[in-house]
């Protein structure tokens, strides 16, 4: 099985929003230039990229919109929409649970989980908070394969065993930590301490540089 390269897989996802903003706007054609904008590289990185998963597009002409939003979506699942509980009803939690744009993409989050005596029992957004308690019963009942983490660090280690031990596979995590998974359980870390650390570093060197 061929194996695709990381960073093709991330750049799928912006080609697919670039296709979604062009069907919206009535477009039938787009070109490989144009899909690698939303990317930052160039029509042959864009190529090579779609050429891991089929033939697409007709040289001199560009590629089919409404054809190659299809292929994505079966290549990113897209089309199988995937069920997501959230642990930490906190602000984070909160903001990505209200965020409407996850449903292109096929997440719907559909139970809310925290310690907070405060929060359970509320509803976010027509979803009610759980005690964390309840997090296996109602991960296995329902079948969840993703688990949303936006707890406090120390927390989320705990989180990430009772949610694999519920039969979740996939962990998204924004606990500003580094969580021990099992080889066979997807992880993706939302570092954002990090992100914002690189941002500063940059900064920093540009004010040094015309210092």
């Amino acid at each position: 099985m061929l194996e695709i390269p990381k960073p093709t897989l991330g750049r799928l996802p912006l080609y697919y929003r670039s296709l979604l903003a062009a069907s919206e706007a009535g477009l039938e054609i787009i070109s490989s230039a144009e899909l690698g904008e939303s990317a930052g590289v160039d029509s042959a990185q864009v190529r090579k990229d779609l050429t891991y998963f089929g033939q697409f597009g007709r040289p001199g002409v560009g590629y089919n919109v409404s054809n190659l939003l299809m292929a994505l979506e079966q290549i990113l699942g897209l089309r199988n929409p995937n069920e997501a509980v959230l642990v930490g009803a906190g602000k984070l939690g909160m903001a990505i649970c209200n965020y409407p744009g996850f449903a292109r993409y096929g997440l719907k989050i559909v139970a809310l989980f925290d310690v907070d005596p405060n929060k359970i029992g509320q509803q976010v957004d027509g979803l009610e908070v759980f005690p964390l308690e309840r997090l296996e019963s109602i991960v296995k009942k329902l079948g969840i394969q993703i688990g949303i983490i936006t707890t406090p660090a120390e927390a989320a280690q705990r989180i990430a065993k009772m949610l694999i031990s519920a039969g979740v596979r996939a962990i998204w995590n924004f606990a500003p930590v580094n969580l021990k998974v099992p080889p066979e359980i997807i992880l993706r870390n939302e570092d954002l301490a990090v992100g914002l650390a690189t941002l500063s570093h940059y900064l920093s060197a540009e004010h040094r540089t015309k210092a």
